[in-house]
């Protein structure tokens, strides 16, 4: 069993438009409503690699039944809070030339009750699970201390845990050392406060981050593939495709593929090649944050692996 905190849970909606012309009326030519968030989008690709998988995350009213739906035909056990407000909502809007523009939307203010009930929900999932996902932002009203505290909290059960988040809640959670952290070419030049935008900076920096303490970190790249490192050296994973339709989560469903492998027990770079054909399957599809396990399987051998050095 694989735990994910996806406590910030979204409606996302997908708009497709003829141009998007800032300032002057801009008329919507297909819209799909999925639900969302950067843990759903991880938990639902485990669950569609055929691992048995849990999330914790919010729920209002509204969408109560539409989120407990979705995840429940996809195989995924869901660990609802409901809130008293609303669901954030997130927009892509892609123009007929398949660039997408992303607005991301601020999510609720909770309560600390409704803090207390992520935490104790997903405190539980910790114990009944092996290998444990922080993934996406913080819903306000947490303190930023908040995953590296439930690192720590993973750690001392025992648990491998995974990070992908970014700002301060990534600084302090990297500070008590999770297995890995999966930050993408923004997060990580932050994370730095320089560019991270090529191969060969991702790579120093992925080796820089395993020599303070990161078991197995991780650099997504987007079109470039991604990195990590070991004790063994620094690969590289990268997949062409054809066509892209949508590559808005496919950094989470790198961190759903690696985290299987982990589970699986496979090597660190097979447990790569298994991110990057999450990854790249997402974007052969409109919906955002998910894979098919056929595509998955079709890329599998199409990955091309190269390790960068020691």
């Amino acid at each position: 069993m694989i735990a994910v905190a996806g406590f910030n849970t979204a409606i996302d909606r997908f708009i497709h438009l003829d141009a998007l012309n800032p300032g002057e009326v801009n008329r919507v030519r297909a819209e799909r409503v999925y639900p969302g968030g950067k843990g759903l989008h991880v938990a639902q690709t485990i669950a569609a690699l055929d691992e048995r998988v849990q999330l914790v995350g919010l729920v209002d009213a509204q969408h109560r039944s539409l989120i407990g739906q979705r995840m429940s035909e996809r195989g995924v056990q869901f660990h609802g809070v409901e809130i008293a407000g609303e669901l954030r909502h997130c927009l892509a809007l892609q123009d007929a030339a398949g660039k997408i523009t992303e607005i991301l939307g601020q999510g609720p203010l909770l309560a600390q009750s409704e803090c207390d009930a992520l935490l104790r929900d997903l405190r539980r999932s910790i114990h009944e699970s092996d290998l444990v996902i922080l993934s996406g932002s913080l819903p306000r009203g947490f303190a930023p201390t908040v995953y590296a505290e439930l690192v720590q909290y993973a750690k001392n059960l025992g648990k491998r845990c995974l990070v992908d988040a970014s700002g301060d809640a990534m600084r302090h959670a990297v500070g008590v050392k999770p297995f890995t952290i999966k930050p993408n070419r923004d997060e990580i030049s932050e994370l730095y406060g320089r560019a991270i935008d090529r191969l060969g900076s991702a790579a120093d920096a992925a080796r820089a981050l395993h020599a303070d303490g990161i078991a197995l970190p991780v650099v997504s790249m987007g079109a470039l593939g991604a990195v990590c490192a070991d004790d063994d050296g620094v690969w590289h994973g990268v997949v062409e495709l054809a066509h892209s339709r949508n590559s808005v989560g496919s950094g989470d469903c790198l961190l759903a593929g690696m985290a299987v492998g982990l589970k699986r027990g496979l090597s660190h770079e097979e447990t790569l090649r298994l991110g990057v054909a999450c990854g790249a399957a997402n974007a052969m599809h409109e919906e955002t944050g998910y894979v098919r396990r056929a595509d998955v399987d079709a890329l599998l051998p199409q990955v091309r692996l190269e390790q960068l050095g020691r």
